[in-house]
C-alpha cells in the first residue's frame, strides 16, 4: 500500500494482475483535506476496457458453471476479508474522499452487508416449474447469468458502492469490470488486491479500468458488456442509460435527488435536530440520500420555531479534516467542489426574497481548499435551483408549508424522488405521508431513509433510469435472465404424448 508522501502511479487490475500502461495520461488524486497528492490516476482507453472485458468473459465461462453454493462460500471468503481490513478500508475512505472516519466506518460495514445479503443468492437464483400444462408436458423457468457485467461508481460512496454490484453479479454468475471514480480511486485498489487474494474468485472474473470520460464510453459501446451499472447524476445517469441501451445492454442507472424534509408541528425537536443536520450535512451533504430542503409546516411562529431548532444544532457544528475525532462536517470531495458550491452561495446571498441565516463561507476553505460549514437559506421560493436541483453539498434550503397537503404538493413536484422524510408524532399524518409521497424510500422521524442491504436502493422518476434497483432481490433480477423450457417427453409405455389443445394452442 501507498506510504504518505510517497504518491504512485496506479495501474489497472486485468486478469488476475496489475496491468501498466505505457505513456497513458494521468489525473492527480489529492487528499481534500490537506491537498497532499496521494496517486496519480491513468486515465484508461477502450483498449484497456477491451483488456478486461475480455478476461472477464474467459473467466466467467468457468465460473457460470460454478455451483451456486461453492459461488456463495466465495463470497463468505470476501466478506471475512473485507471485515479483517475493514480498519484500513475506513482509513482509505477518510483519506481519498474526505469524509469523517466514523461515517467511513459506517460506509465499509455497509458495503460488507451487501455482501453478506448476495450470500444468500442460492435462495434467490431458484427458478420455477409447472408440472402438467397438458399432457405429458412441463414446463421449467431458469435464471442464469447476463455475461459480463460492468460498474461505474461515484466518488461519494467508494467503499460500499462497489458493493451495491460487484457481490450481486458474481452470485449470479457472471464476470465483472469495475470502473471507479477517477476522484477517490484508492479504495477500489485495495478492493481489487483483497479479491486477488481469495483463491476461490477465479483469476480474471474481476477487473478493474481507472479512468474518466473515455472509458466510461468504451464500457457503454463494448459489445462484450451485457449489463451496467451506474450511480452519479441525473444527467450522467439519462446519458448512460441512452448510450448503453442503443448497444443493447441491460442497464440500472442511479442518478441524481433533491430530498426533502416535511416537519410537522407537532415533530419531537430534539429528533428533527438530529435527523436534519446529520443527514443535511453529515458527509458535507455528499450523498445522495441527503436531505436538502427542510419544508416547515404550520403557522409562522411554528416554523420559525422549528427554523431556530434546526440553526442551532447546524452552527455548533465542527468543520474541518475527516480524520480529527472533532470534526462533524467533512471537506467537500475537492477544492474546485467548494467553488461551485460558493459560487451557488453567493448568487443566493443576493436575492430579494432569500435569507442566509447560516454561512458556511465562514469557516474557510481549511487547508486543502475544500472545506465548507453548513449552510441555511429561509424563504426559498419554490421554484427557485436551490430548491430544486441537487447541489451535492452542505447546503440546506428552507421552503414553508400551510399544511400536509401544502408541503407534499411540492415535493411530489420534484422531478426527482429518491427519498423524502416526514417527522411527526402523529401515525395519521406518517400514515397519510406514506400513501401520497412519490419517493422510492421514505423515512419516518429519522434523517437518512437507507435501506439495509436486503431491500433495493433506489427512487423514482429521474432518481433512476431502471426498472431494477441495487442490492436486494432487484439486484439478482438485474444479472440474471430466465429462461423458459416447456418439455415434452413419451409416456411411460414408451409412446409419445397424444397432443392436447389448452386455450387454442395445441402442446
Amino acid at each position: 500500500m501507498m506510504t504518505p508522501n510517497d504518491p504512485r502511479t496506479l495501474h489497472h487490475h486485468v486478469d488476475g494482475g496489475w496491468t501498466v500502461a505505457p505513456g497513458t495520461a494521468t489525473i492527480e488524486d489529492r487528499d481534500p483535506a490537506t491537498g497532499e497528492l496521494l496517486a496519480h490516476v491513468p486515465l484508461g482507453t477502450a483498449a484497456d476496457v477491451d483488456a478486461a472485458v475480455q478476461a472477464a468473459r474467459r473467466a466467467q465461462a468457468r465460473w457460470r458453471g460454478t455451483p451456486p453454493q461453492i459461488r456463495a462460500r466465495a463470497l463468505y471468503r470476501l466478506r471475512d476479508a473485507l471485515g479483517a481490513r475493514r480498519d484500513e478500508l475506513a482509513a482509505l475512505v477518510t483519506r481519498d474522499m474526505g469524509k469523517t472516519l466514523d461515517d467511513a466506518r459506517a460506509e465499509v460495514g455497509r458495503g460488507i452487508e451487501s455482501v453478506e445479503a448476495a450470500m444468500g443468492g442460492p435462495q434467490l437464483l431458484k427458478g420455477q416449474n409447472l408440472e402438467g400444462i397438458a399432457t405429458g408436458v412441463d414446463v421449467e423457468l431458469f435464471r442464469q447469468p447476463v455475461g459480463v457485467v460492468a460498474a461505474i461508481t461515484p466518488f461519494n460512496f467508494p467503499a460500499m458502492i462497489p458493493m451495491w454490484f460487484l457481490p450481486y453479479a458474481l452470485m449470479a454468475g457472471n464476470g465483472f469490470v469495475l470502473k471507479p471514480s477517477e476522484q477517490v480511486p484508492l479504495t477500489a485498489d485495495l478492493y481489487l488486491e483483497i479479491i486477488a487474494g481469495i483463491d476461490e474468485i477465479p483469476a480474471g472474473l474481476v477487473n478493474m479500468v481507472h479512468g474518466a470520460h473515455d472509458a466510461v464510453n468504451a464500457i457503454l459501446d463494448h459489445p462484450g458488456i451485457d449489463a451496467v451499472s451506474f450511480v452519479g447524476s441525473a444527467a450522467t445517469a439519462r446519458y448512460v442509460a441512452t448510450r448503453a441501451t442503443e448497444t443493447g445492454k441491460r442497464v440500472q442507472a442511479l442518478g441524481g435527488a433533491k430530498n426533502a424534509f416535511v416537519i410537522l408541528p407537532d415533530a419531537d425537536p430534539k429528533t428533527v435536530a438530529s435527523g436534519v443536520v446529520g443527514s443535511a450535512f453529515g458527509a458535507a451533504g455528499q450523498r445522495c440520500l441527503a436531505g436538502s430542503v427542510a419544508v416547515l409546516v404550520g403557522t409562522r411562529e411554528q416554523q420559525d420555531a422549528q427554523l431556530r431548532t434546526i440553526v442551532d444544532a447546524a452552527a455548533i457544528l465542527r468543520t474541518g479534516p475527516g480524520d480529527d475525532p472533532a470534526t462533524d462536517v467533512c471537506p467537500v470531495v475537492s477544492s474546485d467542489a467548494r467553488s461551485r458550491l460558493v459560487a451557488e452561495i453567493e448568487t443566493v446571498a443576493g436575492h430579494d426574497e432569500i435569507e442566509l441565516v447560516l454561512d458556511g463561507r465562514t469557516a474557510g476553505p481549511g487547508a486543502g481548499g475544500a472545506d465548507l460549514g453548513p449552510t441555511i437559506l429561509d424563504r426559498v421560493p419554490r421554484d427557485h435551483r436551490v430548491a430544486t436541483e441537487e447541489l451535492f453539498g452542505p447546503v440546506l434550503a428552507v421552503v414553508r408549508a400551510d399544511d400536509l397537503d401544502d408541503a407534499l404538493a411540492f415535493t411530489n413536484a420534484s422531478r426527482y424522488g429518491n427519498s423524502t422524510i416526514l417527522f411527526t408524532e402523529s401515525g395519521g399524518a406518517a400514515r397519510e405521508f406514506r400513501a401520497k409521497a412519490d419517493s422510492g424510500m421514505l423515512g419516518v422521524n429519522i434523517g437518512v431513509a437507507a435501506p439495509i442491504a436486503w431491500m433495493p436502493f433506489g427512487g423514482w422518476k429521474d432518481s433512476i433510469d431502471a426498472d431494477l434497483h441495487a442490492n436486494g432481490e432487484d439486484a439478482l433480477r438485474f444479472y440474471t435472465r430466465t429462461k423458459v423450457v416447456t418439455t415434452r417427453w413419451a409416456t411411460s409405455g414408451g409412446a409419445p404424448a397424444a397432443e392436447t389443445t389448452t386455450g387454442g394452442m395445441r402442446f
